[in-house]
């Protein structure tokens, strides 16, 4: 029998009161607030960080955030693919998708990436809900281009079905799927996807979690990431062509979100412990901020007072 708690020194103690007083002006500010987090790479690979992940997006529901999670499943298709001896074939960034390969993108990414992330977070609770873009008419979508097959391009987002859950106190978790104005099924992009939803039902933020530290003018020199940039200077870096071809549907989905209304997009490490809490309730954050003006870039305050995370853009 135990009769009291571990002992532990008061500098502990007090260090771990502090953090919750600081994140409570945070809590307060995304409290009620719907925010769309993109969910793929490593950090969903392993299921150890997977679990981590959930767990912490669990805790934003509980605080009163309402999260949609929108996820890929990359490898495990391109693995499903192997294992049925189909080609596994991309052109710019972009799965090229037989009506064949369409039938098992389905299989994996909703009956099993899907529902693995639906187990993870009603472990704590019946709280998700596995929902595929073409349920409810959620995401619709036409051909992106022949030499593709059945890769879509979003012409119209449906945000009925998921305000219902979001009302009902779930948290929707979306596989990129669209019902096809030809009346078949697409394969659509997570980054894309998540950014059009996001817009669509005016989210307050868009969180890419993605397995790297954010934005970077040079991959190659970790000394130029940038933490932060406005809406103009990330089309620009679209324009030129400045970034990787992975984070650049990425960047788009970002920009077509804020164009949309959303206020801010966040790109950070997903397989850094806790990255997700540190963005959004912490001053400091992790990775990198896209703000939708000029104005909210130069003078972002703290919800209560002071300044909030450092503005800065290592040119």
């Amino acid at each position: 029998m135990k009769f009291s708690r571990d002992t532990q020194k008061p500098e502990t103690f007090e260090s771990a009161a502090n953090a919750l007083v600081d994140a409570l002006p945070w809590i307060k500010e995304v409290t009620g607030k719907t925010v769309v987090i993109k969910y793929g790479g490593s950090a969903m690979v392993d299921s150890a960080l997977r679990r981590e992940v959930m767990t912490d997006i669990v805790l934003l529901k509980i605080i009163g955030m309402n999260p949609i999670i929108v996820h890929g499943g990359g490898k495990a298709i391109s693995e499903a693919m192997e294992r049925f001896d189909m080609p596994v074939e991309w052109k710019n960034g972009l799965r090229v998708t037989s009506d064949a390969a369409m039938d098992l993108v389905r299989m994996v990414l909703i009956g099993d990436v899907n529902q693995s992330l639906v187990h993870d977070i009603n472990w704590h609770g019946n709280l998700a809900v596995g929902v595929s873009g073409s349920d409810g008419g959620t995401l619709i979508a036409r051909q992106s281009d022949p030499d593709l097959g059945r890769v879509g391009t979003i012409t119209k987002v449906n945000t009925e079905y998921l305000e219902a859950l979001i009302g009902d106190d779930f948290i929707p978790v979306v596989g990129g799927v669209a019902y096809g104005e030809d009346d078949g099924y697409f394969n659509i992009n997570a980054d894309l996807a998540a950014g059009a939803i996001a817009g669509a039902i005016g989210a307050h933020k868009l969180i890419m979690l993605t397995d790297v530290d954010g934005l970077y003018l040079d991959f190659n020199d970790k000394s130029t990431l940038i933490s932060n940039l406005t809406r103009d200077e990330a089309q620009d870096m679209i324009d030129r062509s400045a970034i990787s071809t992975g984070m650049l549907p990425k960047l788009r989905a970002c920009v077509e979100a804020l164009d949309a209304g959303v206020t801010r997009a966040h790109i950070i490490n997903g397989t850094v412990p806790h990255s997700l809490l540190l963005e959004l309730l912490t001053s400091s954050g992790v990775g990198t901020v896209i703000h939708r003006t000029a104005e909210s870039y130069v003078n972002e305050m703290h919800p209560i007072g002071g300044f909030a995370k450092k503005l800065t853009v290592n040119h």
